[in-house]
Parts: C-alpha cells; sequence; structure tokens
C-alpha cells in the first residue's frame, strides 16, 4: 500500500525542477520559510534536529519515493535542518502547488491524510522506543513493531533512531548473537 501511495504522489511533482545535493549539503535550515516541498528520486536525506546540549538527532531518512518534511505542507516555517546523507537528487514543487494539487483531487488528499497517519504513529512509537531505560528494552520494542533489523552496513542508521550509540547497539546485537 505504501508504494502505491508513493507512486501516487510522483504526479504532485510531474513538473518539479531538479535539486542535486552533494553528502553533507544542506537543503534548508530550522526556522526558514516553507517554499517548497521536496520529493526523493535518488539518495537520502534525513531530516535533522539539534538539541540544547548539541545533540544531532535524526529524525527521519527519506530515500526513493518519499517526500521530505511532509508536516511542511501546512507550516510557515521548517522545523529541522535537512542535509543529503549521500549525494541525491530530489524534485521539487511550491508549496502552494503541492497544496492546490491535493486540494484539486479528493482521492489523493485522502491517501496524503492516510500517509500523514502512518508518519504520526512511526513517530510516535520511535518516540516511544527512546523513553525506555535499556539498549535491549529499546531494541526489543522495534523489533516488537515488526521492524526487521537493517542490513549490518545500516546499523548505526539504527542507533540513531533508537537513541543509542552505535557501540551500545553493536554489544547488544553480539549478546543477541552468543
Amino acid at each position: 500500500m505504501i508504494q502505491i501511495m508513493s507512486s501516487a504522489f510522483h504526479g504532485l511533482f510531474h513538473d518539479g525542477s531538479t535539486n542535486l545535493l552533494a553528502k553533507g549539503e544542506t537543503l534548508f535550515h530550522s526556522g526558514e520559510p516553507v517554499r517548497s516541498l521536496y520529493l526523493v528520486i535518488d539518495g537520502q536525506v534525513d531530516l535533522i534536529r539539534h538539541s540544547e546540549s548539541g545533540t544531532r538527532m535524526v529524525l527521519f531518512r527519506a530515500g526513493p519515493g518519499r517526500i521530505l518534511a511532509e508536516a511542511s505542507a501546512y507550516s510557515k516555517t521548517y522545523h529541522c535542518d535537512s542535509t543529503a546523507a549521500q549525494p541525491s537528487r530530489l524534485l521539487s514543487v511550491p508549496v502552494t502547488v503541492f497544496r492546490d494539487r491535493l486540494d484539486s483531487d479528493i482521492g489523493l488528499a485522502s491517501a496524503w491524510a492516510e500517509r500523514l497517519a502512518h508518519a504520526l504513529q512511526t513517530a510516535r512509537l520511535n518516540a516511544e522506543i527512546r523513553t525506555l531505560r535499556t539498549v535491549a528494552e529499546r531494541l526489543d520494542a522495534w523489533q516488537a513493531g515488526h521492524k526487521p533489523l537493517p542490513p549490518k552496513g545500516q546499523w548505526q542508521d539504527l542507533a540513531q533512531t533508537l537513541g543509542v550509540t552505535r557501540e551500545a547497539l553493536y554489544r547488544e546485537l553480539s549478546k543477541r548473537r552468543r
């Protein structure tokens, strides 16, 4: 279902401008006015927030077919930074065009509402996981949400999602393999 919805949203960007980002390049910063919405075509772009103590938190990783910072469609400013985790290609459309296209297609608007509801559920689960005290509890909760472990090369991404150091996650995974 998510793949079908993602394909449906491609039409919202059919005449969009192409944006190319090098690894580490920032697309927008927290507090900047929302002028456009973005669809990731290739690569990966992270939504990042920094805590008052300077801790870097990856809130979301947008890969191919994902719309970046979808809640920004209804906001005056971005609420996080957006940085390319790898070289990326995106399409962008003005936020007003995006909303007008949704408003003119009830089926697409309904699919969009469903997409936002799923994103909210995921955000709530991730917030709940981060309240757990141990790495083992966080990993158990992650897997209880029917999420498989990512491939070995992406474990550090999971560590960021769980809010633990990669070393702590590696130790926990090592214990479970014994």
